[in-house]
Order: structure tokens, then C-alpha cells, then sequence
């Protein structure tokens, strides 16, 4: 068990001072706030408590989510987003050669800046501060826009419900929550008691966060996941139509899960979510299969995507990848290893494949349908004829024939299906030249 660890006060102007940050940006943002209250939240500061450089796994730059609440609150909704007011102004102070990227997205009031500083590029995203309410379990929210306390209570986990306020000379750290305790802790507390049920990818977020930081869940959060997860809350069950998954069992936990294999320690991660029970939201054959790390290991060592090859030990991969809506190269591989899978099936034990030669084997590996990427796929689930598709894949794949079609013209052949085959002989006879 984890002992607890000591935080140390925050430092006067903390958000002032945060490692890495171009000191030209404070000033910068008070300036452009123009009387709204911003602050910094999420990741930067939970890092920072931790005594950790927040900066953007990829670019290796700041980057900071700040939330932005409008001076006066109004009855309605403002015309324009809040975040994007201030990201306006950011633009109007920088210039052009100020801002690198800019983008705004209506749908939730945030907006997105790669910013240009003297001292080097810092990334900001900026989002109004807003309230959420779930129309339906696993549904996308409805948003409007609110104070900073509401933008706190529709967070994840009490450690990234934390602000620190840009300007705030006294460096008040609003904590409604609970998070500096359960960083003291080292565990993961969700906010309410349906926290699960409204966006059950968070337990896929907390197994990111546990494996990243070394936490657990907090008793009562784990025990929230057993008692929904056995309720099945959401409309959608297994074997239901792929499209009829709300966004949190398709779309929403695609992305979490493909931010598990890009950032984080993934296996240990995938590790947690199986000792919580929370595969079966993907497919319960996944929850109990036991070869997924040596699978994604060879996976890994082959160069190959790792959510196609632990998706496939599901019931049915197929349906799980339409329902999760994965990317068309990635839905293609598992399509072509099922073709490959049910070549292998049809096989006759009286043949003896195991003593097919080179040669006979390529054409199988080689006929239409099946890429060499979908061959390393199979090869990666392990199965009785790894050994010959190992070698295909290592070194019967590369090896071509000893002569061209160039220089067999020279020796007096006419192009046509003639000279095609002779090169297909030729090679035939190099393949198999290799068991002797």
C-alpha cells in the first residue's frame, strides 16, 4: 500500500512561476481577460502539486487548459462563448505572428491557440465555464454556459477539480472537492455518485491516470464502478446494433482507450482495467481473456496498431470495432485476419502443412485479401501455424527471384504471361531452396 505523501504550500503567484512557462504569458492573459475571471485547471495543476512539468506529450511545449468565467454572470447565454472572447483578444494583442493555430468549436464554447511567445510556444485551451447536465446515461451531455464552481463540479476526478486564478497576487487555490487531500493520498475519487453512470470512460481516464501516476481508486469510486457496471445502466447492451451505442460505449471510449495506447503506460493500465472488471464495456471475452500482454507485446515488437490486436480475442472483433468506430485501416486489418483466420481453419491435418514448403505457403500468405500487416496480426494472436507465418513474415516475404524480368527478356523471353510465370517458378524454387 501507498503511503501518503506530503505536499508543499504553493508559492505566492504560483501560476506566475509554473516550470516551463514563458513569463510573458501572465501578463499577456491578465491584460486579455478584461475583467473576466480566468483560471488554470486539470493536469497543469494537479502537476504542479505534484512537483511535476506539465507540457504536451508530443511537442514537448506548455500546455495549459484554462476556464474562463465572464465578469457578469447573465441570466442567458452570451452571444459570444467567453473563451472565445478571450482568445479574440489574444489574437488582437499577438498578431499574426503572434498566434501559430487557431481554432473555435461552437458546440461547447472552447477554443483551441498555439500562441508564438518570445520565449518560445505555449498551447492554451481555453473553454467557457459551463454546466452540465446528462440527457440519458453514456449520452453526450447538454452544456450551458456557468460560474467556475459548476465547470469544477462537471470534472472527473476531485484531483483535476482544482484551479489556481491567472492575476490572483495571493495564489488561491480553490480546492471544492477535496483534490489536495487525495493527492496526499495517491488515489482516484470521482466527484459524485454517478459519475460512472452519466460517462462510464471514465474508469478507462482513472486507469490512465493510475498507471501514470502510480494512484488507486478510492474505495467508495471503485465501488461505484462494481455497483454500475452490475446495474448496466445504458440503453445499449452487447449484441444490440453498433449504432444504436451511446457515444460513451462507442465514439468516447474509442478515444480514451486510443490515448491509453499513444501516452500512458498501457499496460499497466490495461492491467487495471481488468482487475476492475471494466473490460466487459468493451466485450466480456475481452474481460476474461488471460494472452492479451503476450499478444500486444509482439504486436508492439511488429510495428502493428495495439486496439485491433486486443480486440482480437472478443466475441465477435468485427462488431466491436464497427461499434467503436474505429479508424477504416485499422476496421480492414481485423477484416483481413478473420479472412486469414478462416483460411487457416479450413487447412487439412491430412496435408500436413507443417511440412508445406516455402513456396506453398506464400501462395496461401500471398493470395488476395490478406496484407502482410494482417499476417503479422495472426502471427501476433499466437495459434498452431505461427511458426510458418513467423518465417513468411521475417524472411520468405522478402526474398524475390534470383533473376528479372529484364534480364530474362535479354536471354531472348517475350513479355507476356509467360515471362510472369517463369519469375513466379523462379522465385518458387529460391523459397524453397531455404529448407535445405
Amino acid at each position: 500500500m501507498m503511503r501518503p505523501f506530503s505536499l508543499a504550500p504553493l508559492p505566492a503567484n504560483a501560476f506566475w512561476d509554473l516550470p516551463g512557462l514563458p513569463p510573458s504569458l501572465p501578463p499577456l492573459l491578465v491584460a486579455a481577460a478584461a475583467g473576466d475571471r480566468v483560471a488554470l485547471v486539470g493536469g497543469a495543476v494537479r502537476d504542479l502539486l505534484l512537483h511535476r512539468v506539465h507540457h504536451d506529450p508530443w511537442l514537448g511545449v506548455p500546455d495549459l487548459d484554462l476556464v474562463v468565467e465572464p465578469a457578469r454572470l447573465a441570466g442567458a447565454d452570451p452571444p459570444v462563448a467567453p473563451a472565445h472572447q478571450l482568445a479574440r483578444r489574444l489574437g488582437q494583442r499577438l498578431g499574426p505572428a503572434g498566434v501559430l493555430s487557431y481554432r473555435e468549436h461552437t458546440a461547447y464554447g472552447t477554443a483551441e491557440l498555439e500562441l508564438n511567445l518570445e520565449e518560445g510556444p505555449v498551447l492554451l485551451d481555453l473553454a467557457s465555464a459551463r454546466h452540465e447536465v446528462y440527457p440519458a446515461p453514456g449520452e453526450n451531455p447538454r452544456v450551458a454556459f456557468g460560474s467556475l464552481a459548476d465547470d469544477l463540479a462537471r470534472r472527473d476526478f476531485t484531483i483535476n477539480a482544482m484551479a489556481l486564478m491567472v492575476g490572483d497576487a495571493s495564489t488561491t487555490l480553490l480546492d471544492p472537492h477535496g483534490g489536495l487531500a487525495d493527492l496526499g493520498c495517491r488515489q482516484l475519487r470521482l466527484l459524485h455518485g454517478s459519475s460512472l453512470q452519466d460517462d462510464p470512460t471514465r474508469i478507462v481516464r482513472g486507469a490512465r491516470y493510475a498507471a501514470r501516476l502510480g494512484f488507486t481508486f478510492a474505495p467508495e469510486s471503485l465501488e461505484q464502478w462494481t455497483t454500475t457496471v452490475a446495474r448496466w445502466p445504458w440503453a445499449w447492451r452487447p449484441g444490440d446494433p453498433a449504432a444504436l451505442a451511446p457515444p460513451a460505449l462507442a465514439t468516447r471510449l474509442r478515444m480514451e482507450l486510443a490515448l491509453l495506447f499513444e501516452r500512458e503506460p498501457w499496460r499497466a493500465g490495461l492491467e487495471a482495467l481488468q482487475s476492475w472488471g471494466a473490460l466487459v464495456l468493451l466485450d466480456p471475452d475481452l474481460q476474461r481473456d488471460r494472452r492479451w500482454p503476450w499478444r500486444l507485446r509482439h504486436a508492439d515488437r511488429m510495428g502493428l496498431p495495439l486496439l485491433p490486436a486486443l480486440l482480437l480475442a472478443a466475441g465477435d472483433p468485427l462488431a466491436l470495432a464497427e461499434r467503436l468506430q474505429l479508424p477504416h485501416h485499422h476496421h480492414q486489418l481485423l477484416v483481413q485476419a478473420r479472412v486469414l483466420g478462416q483460411r487457416l481453419a479450413a487447412l487439412d491435418p491430412g496435408q500436413t502443412p507443417a511440412l508445406w514448403a516455402p513456396s506453398r505457403w506464400c501462395d496461401l500468405l500471398e493470395a488476395p485479401g490478406v496484407t502482410a500487416e494482417a499476417v503479422a496480426l495472426v502471427v501476433a494472436a499466437g495459434g498452431p501455424w505461427r511458426r510458418p507465418l513467423l518465417r513468411w513474415w521475417l524472411r520468405w516475404r522478402h526474398l524475390r527471384s534470383p533473376r528479372t524480368a529484364a534480364s530474362l527478356m535479354e536471354a531472348g523471353m517475350a513479355p507476356g504471361p509467360e515471362l510472369g510465370q517463369r519469375l513466379r517458378q523462379l522465385r518458387a524454387e529460391r523459397l524453397d531452396a531455404e529448407r535445405r
